[in-house]
């Protein structure tokens, strides 16, 4: 676990100078959103006043999300709406962007991707130059026994796709027929909560339904996948020991910064609750204790005492 300074082993509830110590200590500070900085189009108080103080104090603050619904000028459209005033594009990192980068840089697809996801996904892809299968809408009485497959396809992306039907998951098991041809996941959240508790399935429960369907494991490339810091680390030289992780779900954003080595923060505005960190910290399993946050706060709001001071 990326050491706690104070000496805990995890779950250590931060109160005002123990947070300017930790901050004192780390010169990177990476933010998940949905649940952290923001739920839904509300900024969580005091998290644009937060994000500004880091930066005047000479911090790096950098933007890691598993949400690929939209593309990072989208992104940096909704940080201006909601307050936040000074977020570059750069500092932003998705899970789509990071996954047409990977399909660019790492895996150098020569092909096309077939793409089960959004409008976010298909804008990251071409702006970086990735080709994508053109999906056109099904003629009458079309289905898997004769529609049209792109011989091109040597990748299938999965992503979260709002309008997921039979017929895209049976084209991506016929193209995943090809062993060489990559199967990714731009993240594996199972769900993801929406207003008036309710909740929509995510990336994750589309990859899982495509697993079962070809008997192939995905790879991932968002939280908690190293790729996502690897991905940071390349454009800005991060130090992973003098790096901090906030977000609010263990099983991604705490467990990413535990698989790359910084410390790790919860805030308890979204997913994940005090009680869950707890038992994860108390389990016997190793893997479930890589999902163990060394600190605990209520919201972001408590870095503003330490940083206004």
């Amino acid at each position: 676990m990326a050491g706690a300074v104070g000496g805990g082993r995890g779950c250590v509830t931060l109160h005002g100078a123990q947070i300017r110590d930790l901050l004192d200590a780390k010169h990177n500070v990476l933010f998940d959103c949905d649940g952290v900085i923001w739920n839904g189009e509300t900024a969580v108080s005091g998290a644009p006043e937060v994000v500004t103080l880091l930066k005047q104090r000479g911090k790096r603050v950098f933007f890691v999300t598993n949400n690929c619904t939209r593309p990072r000028e989208n992104y940096v459209q909704k940080f201006s709406r909601l307050g936040f005033t000074d977020v570059a594009e750069e500092e932003i990192f998705s899970s789509a962007y990071c996954s047409a980068a990977y399909l660019r840089d790492v895996a150098r697809l020569q092909g096309k991707v077939y793409v089960i996801g959004c409008g976010g996904v298909m804008k990251e892809l071409r702006d970086a130059g990735v080709p994508v299968v053109e999906e056109e809408d099904a003629e009458p009485g079309a289905s898997i026994y004769n529609c049209p497959l792109d011989p091109d396809v040597k990748a299938v992306l999965v992503g979260y796709d709002e309008n997921f039907t039979f017929m895209k998951l049976a084209k991506a098991c016929c193209y995943l027929r090809n062993s060489e041809c990559l199967f990714l996941a731009t993240d594996p959240d199972p769900w993801h909560p929406l207003r008036g508790g309710r909740i929509t399935p995510g990336s994750g429960s589309l990859t899982a339904a495509l697993e079962t369907a070809s008997s192939r494991k995905a790879t991932v490339i968002g939280k908690p996948s190293r790729f996502m810091f690897e991905c940071i680390a390349s454009q800005f030289d991060l130090d992973p020991a003098r790096s901090l992780m906030i977000g609010d779900r263990l099983e991604t954003d705490i467990l990413f910064g535990s698989n790359c080595g910084l410390a790790t923060v919860l805030t308890l505005t979204g997913v994940s609750t005090l009680e869950e960190a707890l038992a994860y910290r108390d389990s016997q399993e190793p893997q479930q204790k890589d999902c163990t946050p060394d600190y605990v706060v209520d919201s972001v709001a408590d870095f503003l005492q330490a940083l206004e001071e």
